[in-house]
């Protein structure tokens, strides 16, 4: 039988604000990098950053409510241990962090490299018209065109995201750690 999800008895707020600390330092550094990398301008490079941040994050908080029931109780005593307090039980869980650290960055870069291509088609004026005699190899030099734009899109999510992770990580290792 299905069971609804129960209200936390305790909520983590350090969690959640340290959340909304790293999409306030994601935005900035990813929204420069759209607008250097692929010509956009402040306002629009800024919207495109705000949108694939907020949905990329808000994605990855469902698959991770949906994930963490089927946990082992030793990975979820690290987790609650590590969101609480800030620290790991056992040291030999590195390699699972590190193992899990690769997945989230290459997930939210994928999801961040849909969200964008989805903005950018759906913003996109619909109402162009096509002239209807187009030879061949104006549309190979059109194909090419929009192969270059498609491959300069996910390099300059890819760079931004890289930033914005390093960005993130640096401000993780300089919080003080308790003993």
């Amino acid at each position: 039988m299905f069971d609804y999800p129960m209200i936390p008895e305790v909520i983590p707020l350090g969690a959640i604000l340290f959340n909304f600390l790293f999409i306030l330092i994601a935005i900035p550094i990813e929204a420069y990098i759209l607008n250097r990398r692929l010509k956009f301008d402040k306002r629009t490079s800024s919207y495109y950053a705000i949108a694939i941040n907020l949905f990329s994050n808000a994605i990855g908080w469902i698959i991770f409510f949906f994930l963490e029931p089927f946990l082992a109780v030793q990975l979820k005593s690290e987790l609650i241990s590590y969101i609480f307090f800030h620290r790991f039980i056992s040291f030999n869980i590195q390699t699972i962090i590190i193992l899990t650290a690769f997945i989230i960055f290459f997930s939210t870069f994928f999801i961040k490299v849909l969200l964008l291509r989805f903005l950018l088609l759906s913003l996109s004026d619909f109402k162009k018209i096509e002239p209807v005699n187009i030879n061949k190899r104006r549309n190979s030099r059109q194909d090419n065109k929009l192969k270059i734009q498609n491959t300069n899109l996910v390099t300059a999510v890819l760079i931004a995201n890289a930033l914005s992770y390093s960005a993130i990580s640096l401000i993780l290792f300089l919080i003080p750690r308790q003993v």
